[in-house]
């Protein structure tokens, strides 16, 4: 039974040294840029050496798969929280306030970085393609949801829905990383705008005019 609560123990620790390397990977991506930054940087930032790194970590590809491991669960509970709410716009708009908005600038510009590298790394690339795809799919359910509720025309396509809120999304986390003077509350009201549009069928491909 010692035993038992020894091994209880240590997996306690080592899933908490693993959060800690996560956050200060985090912090060495936005303080040398995602490229640039090695192994040995978040070793630094994480206070431990980089062979104790490595126990935890074989490669910073493994710290990114870690990394989009936690926003993906994070993210699961927030689109399952807007497809509950009285509102499903009303409740993106607060998700997106909170995501854009309330976290630093310096957040998106890593975001970016890591999409650049995906370009170059296959592994990221394949990362990124499971992180869109999980997306997509969280934006279909909060649109099936939207019609249940009413707020959606029943007819709409959830599937282009996704790729519209997607495409608008992406450009503003782009903006907001690289315009000093982004004007969030107004870039925000802009997308809010194309959402509800979106949502009563007044946004279609073109060849559907």
């Amino acid at each position: 039974m010692a035993l038992l609560d020894v091994r209880a123990g240590d997996l306690g620790g080592d899933a908490d040294r693993r959060h800690r390397i996560i956050e200060a990977a985090e912090r060495a991506f936005v303080r040398h840029g995602f490229h640039a930054t090695t192994m040995q940087h978040v070793a630094a930032e994480a206070a431990m050496s980089p062979g104790n790194l490595y126990r935890y970590f074989r490669s910073k590809e493994a710290i990114v798969q870690a990394l989009c491991a936690r926003d993906q669960a994070e993210r699961g509970r927030a689109f399952a929280a807007f497809a509950q709410a009285e509102s499903v716009i009303g409740a993106m708009a607060e998700g997106l306030r909170m995501n854009l908005l309330g976290k630093p600038r310096e957040k998106m510009q890593m975001i970016l970085e890591i999409w650049a590298e995906a370009g170059r790394n296959p592994d990221i690339a394949a990362l990124c393609g499971a992180i869109d795809a999980d997306v997509h799919a969280g934006l279909i359910g909060l649109v099936e949801a939207a019609k249940r509720k009413g707020e959606a025309v029943g007819d709409l396509d959830a599937d282009f829905s996704a790729r519209v809120m997607i495409t608008v999304v992406v450009g503003l986390f782009k903006r907001r990383a690289h315009e000093a003077d982004f004007d969030g509350e107004r870039e925000l009201a802009l997308a809010l705008g194309i959402f509800v549009a979106l949502f009563r069928g007044a946004v279609m491909p073109a060849g559907v005019l």
